[in-house]
Formats: structure tokens, C-alpha cells, sequence
């Protein structure tokens, strides 16, 4: 979570701060920290980034209490001559996108500017995941010639005066010997060529994600009109956050224009239309207990900053964590009032306890842990990029899925290689393992979907007798007798790969990974891996 801190007397041109109000903001779903005479500090979590910057919280809570209800409309205008980003092939590789936009007619004193960078480091550290999904760059506009070009170069050929910098350094020397870069130089960590932005009289404005010109890049009181950027992977994610700066850009009193993004295809950034999403009334009513009627959800939903008609949601466009009709009923919830809800005890006359299934399972992962093994828990999902490299050509994937992870995982397998491969700076050795569902499909299922449940131990480094060692204990503990036998199987090394045959019964498999794999996920040390189909282990126990 973030602490966003705003004055007090900015925040009691809109509400009084007393006990009540100060309930009201917990509600929100935004805890208060602090308040003192001259500040009120609170928190923000992290799937509302549309609320770290003053402006943003204001906007929702005038909402929340009925000042201001449903969707705030903002005028965007269009792009002007060379209002223009040309995106070059070049960048594919190193950080393909980028959401660009320039605000006019701002007046900025030291307070706003502090607000401004306040609120971009905080994107940065949450949303933007450390700088790795999203990087953002603000510039006065009277110190840029358009149109800009977003491209890579060669390091040794980037050449300009960082922020904080006396003289002008290259690409390299930037990541070795200066403090921004060192802390961000990972994230450019064996690429060829790093990305810059350029504008049209060849002055370079930044080099992305790590840090910004000093004669291009840095705003001042004077500034009038800033250009802003923000690139990163998803186009979607960078689309929104452009959404939630010029947002709160504009009611500092800016005006919006968009920009021309010329990549493959022509985009225009920034549009702030709203999302259209079903919401199924019976659903909502189920899942929260309720009995809400139509006109009652209309209001419930005005009071979180949306419109709706003809029961269909209209969505901010700086809301980043609407995904799904249930993120909604998620809102109609604190709209109603968590303190509202009346708890009931369920009229059943049954007594729980633990299933057969379960109880193996705890058991299972009780001993795994006793031998040093850290239990994690993936995503259901992965992206396309995943399965290419597990080499499958078949795979279930979800329909209108809003982001990358769109594919359900076909084993554990892979979700273990992404993991030790976005860790491979962590400490070693890693020895983890998971207990989770995978699909496949099946045209005898009646959704043509089967979920199996599976078992997942990677250690790294890590070889064929260490992990062996692992399941004689397991199996041993289970009262289970077990032998290998020789298979062959993809990204596994072929002598060091084998099935697990329990009572004539394939269960498994268990080897070393091929460098080939190891390669394909960025991986650093030898890797051992077993998958086990737990459901077949449990029919035997």
C-alpha cells in the first residue's frame, strides 16, 4: 500500500474533518493514518492507483458522499500539427509501448511539482512494479521540438546530461556511475540497445525506465505546457495510467490534448471514454445477500463515480482495477456499507469438517515444508508468451480476457519456470513447491474443460538424486512404494528424465531441465523438477 499525504485545508475546501468524516474515509476503503492541523495522511491500496494524487482521492470521495455523483467528464482535445510519437521497430525488444499526451495552460508553484513527482514515484513503486511494467516521464513542452521518436540505440551512442548530473554521460556510464541508474540498471540488464526518446531537433528528452535529460526532462514553476509519456509491455496498463496523470493534470486546472502514436498501427492517446461492462442484478444481489432493486444500484453506483443505464456499467477510464462484474459488485458493496451488512448464521443442520482430500493435501504439504521447501501459489493464468515456450500448440484460453494472462495453465510446470525465472537475482539455492488446479481440455466434460489437481517441487540449483531424495521421503511417509522408469520428455535432459510409476499406475515425471528451457526462461542455475498428478496419488493412498 501507499501513505498519500494532502493538506488539511485543501481537503476541508470540500469536507470538515471530524470523527465522522474521518469513519466515512475509513469506509472508503482508505484507511486514515494520520491528521495533524496541517496534514492528513492515508492509504491507499494498491488497486487504486487512480487515488494517489490529491485530486484523484478528492474526485471518488465527492462521489462517495453525494456532491458529485457518477462519472466525471473531462474534455480531450485533438491532436494539433506534429502533435505526433513515431515508435520505432527498434524498441520491440527492449520496451515496445509507450501512451503519450500534452497538457496545456498549468500553473505550477513548488507544492504542485512536489505532488506531481510524489505521485509518479508511487505509480512507479506499485503499479509499475519498481519501474519493470511502467516508467514515466514528464517534459516541458517548450523545451521539445515535435514531433518526438521513441527508438533504441546502441548505449555508446546515447549521449546527454542526466538529472543530477554535472556532465554529459553515455548509456553505460549512466547504469555504472550514476546513483538512478545503478538502482535501475537491472531492468536494462542484456539488452543491445537501450531506449530513448528523441525529439525532432535530435535532442534526447530521456532513456527509459531509468532517468530523464536535465536540459529537456525537468519542470519548473514556469512551465506552462508538459508533454508526458509512459512506457512500458502492456498498452492497455500504460493507456490507463496516461488516463489517471492527465486527470489529475486537468483538475489542477490543465487542458488535454492527445497525440498521434505511430507504431504498426495509428493510435491516439489519451481517451478517456468509459468501459461498458453487464451487470447482472441477480448475480450482484446473490453474491452480496441482498435484495437491491435497479434504482438502488443506480445510486450505489453514482456514489463510486460511474453511470448506468439499461444495466450496463459505464467505467472510468482511469479505473485500473475493473476486470470483471465482480470488481463492480466489490464497489456497490462499499457504496452500501460494509457496517450495513447484518451477519446471519446459515440454517443448516450439518457439521463441517475436513475432506479426505484435503487432509492428504495438508499433510503433503506439511512434510514438503519440514524439508526446507517454500510453498507457493501461482496464477491460474498465463500469457502467450508462456506457452510458446512450453512448446504447446493446443491450450485453453479465456474470452475477453483485459489483459496478457489469458491462456489457463496446462501443468505446474510452467508457472514454476516463470516464477525462478522473475527471481533469478533472488538468493540461492530456491527450493519451492505448489499444490494446484491446471485444465485440459475434454470433450466429454460438459464445459470441455477438465481441472486436475497437481503437485510441483523445483529446486535450484538442484539435480535428479536431490529432488529423488524428496519423493522416497514423501512416498515413504504416505506408506507408498514407487520406481522410475526411463522416459523421454520435453524440456527435460534425456537420460536424467523419468516416469513415476506407483502400483503399474503413471503418476508423473521427475528429471533435470534442458539448457534449451533454462535458456527460454532466462534461468541462471541447473534446474530439478517433478510434477505429480495429485489426484492419481490420492486414488492410491
Amino acid at each position: 500500500m501507499a501513505i498519500v499525504k494532502f493538506p488539511r485545508k485543501e481537503f476541508e475546501k470540500h469536507f470538515k474533518m471530524t470523527n465522522e468524516m474521518e469513519e466515512k474515509i475509513a469506509m472508503f476503503g482508505t484507511p486514515v493514518e494520520s491528521i495533524t492541523n496541517e496534514e492528513i495522511a492515508i492509504e491507499v491500496f494498491p488497486n487504486r492507483p487512480d487515488m494517489l494524487s490529491f485530486q484523484g482521492f478528492i474526485r471518488s470521495f465527492l462521489a462517495f458522499n453525494g456532491k458529485s455523483k457518477g462519472l466525471k467528464s473531462y474534455k480531450v482535445n485533438k491532436p494539433e500539427k506534429n502533435y505526433e510519437v513515431k515508435v520505432h521497430l527498434s524498441v520491440r525488444d527492449v520496451r515496445p509501448y509507450t501512451a503519450c499526451a500534452i497538457i496545456k495552460n498549468l500553473k505550477f508553484n513548488d507544492e504542485k511539482i512536489k505532488e506531481i513527482i510524489d505521485v509518479q514515484e508511487k505509480i512507479h513503486s506499485t503499479l509499475g512494479r519498481n519501474r519493470k511494467k511502467i516508467a514515466i516521464g514528464i517534459y516541458p513542452l517548450e523545451k521539445i521540438t515535435l514531433p518526438i521518436s521513441f527508438e533504441a540505440r546502441k548505449p555508446q551512442d546515447i549521449k546527454f546530461i542526466p538529472l543530477e548530473a554535472k556532465g554529459e554521460m553515455n548509456g553505460i556510464d549512466i547504469l555504472k556511475n550514476h546513483p538512478t541508474g545503478r538502482n535501475y540498471a537491472h531492468l536494462l540488464e542484456g539488452h543491445r540497445k537501450f531506449p530513448v526518446f528523441v525529439d525532432a531537433a535530435g535532442e534526447i528528452l530521456s532513456m527509459p525506465p531509468i532517468i530523464n535529460s536535465s536540459k529537456t526532462g525537468k519542470i519548473g514553476e514556469n512551465t506552462k505546457d508538459i508533454f508526458i509519456e509512459c512506457s512500458g509491455f502492456d498498452f492497455n496498463v500504460l493507456k490507463k495510467t496516461l488516463n489517471i496523470l492527465v486527470t489529475m493534470l486537468a483538475d489542477m486546472g490543465g487542458d488535454i490534448y492527445q497525440m498521434r502514436i505511430n507504431y504498426l498501427k495509428s493510435e491516439t492517446t489519451p481517451c478517456l471514454e468509459p468501459e461498458k461492462i453487464k451487470l447482472n442484478i441477480d448475480f450482484a444481489n446473490k453474491l452480496l445477500g441482498l435484495e437491491l432493486k435497479d434504482k438502488q444500484i443506480k445510486e450505489l453506483l453514482e456514489k463510486m463515480g460511474y453511470n448506468y443505464e439499461n444495466s450496463e456499467v459505464f467505467v472510468p477510464a482511469w479505473r485500473t482495477d475493473i476486470l470483471h462484474e465482480v470488481d463492480i459488485i466489490e464497489d456497490i458493496a462499499i457504496a452500501y456499507g460494509y457496517n450495513n451488512f447484518k451477519p446471519e448464521i446459515p440454517k443448516i443442520s450439518t457439521i463441517g469438517g475436513e475432506e479426505k482430500n484435503e487432509r492428504i493435501k495438508r499433510k503433503v504439504a506439511e512434510v514438503i515444508a519440514g524439508l526446507g521447501l517454500l510453498e507457493i501459489s501461482s496464477y491460474h493464468l498465463l500469457t502467450k508468451e508462456d506457452i510458446k515456450k512450453t512448446g504447446l500448440k493446443s491450450f485453453i484460453e479465456v474470452e475477453k480476457s483485459k489483459t496478457d494472462y489469458k491462456v489457463l495453465r496446462p501443468n505446474l510446470l510452467s508457472s514454476a519456470l516463470k516464477i525462478l525465472g522473475n527471481n533469478v537475482d533472488a538468493e540461492y539455492p530456491q527450493k519451492i513447491f505448489e499444490i494446484g488446479k491446471t485444465f485440459e481440455k475434454d470433450s466429454k466434460a460438459e464445459t470441455g474443460i477438465t481441472e486436475k489437481e497437481k503437485l510441483m517441487i523445483a529446486i535450484t540449483p538442484g539435480n535428479f538424486t536431490e529432488i529423488k531424495q524428496i519423493i522416497d521421503y514423501l512416498f515413504k511417509t504416505l506408506g507408498l512404494e514407487y520406481h522410475v522408469e526411463d522416459t523421454i520428455y520435453s524440456h527435460f535432459i534425456e537420460g536424467r528424465v523419468g516416469k513415476l510409476i506407483v502400483k503399474e499406475k503413471d503418476i508423473g515425471v521427475i528429471g533435470e531441465v534442458n539448457p534449451g528451457t533454462l535458456k527460454d526462461w532466462h534461468l541462471k542455475m541447473p534446474l530439478a523438477l517433478l510434477e505429480i498428478d495429485f489426484d492419481k496419488m490420492m486414488e492410491l493412498i
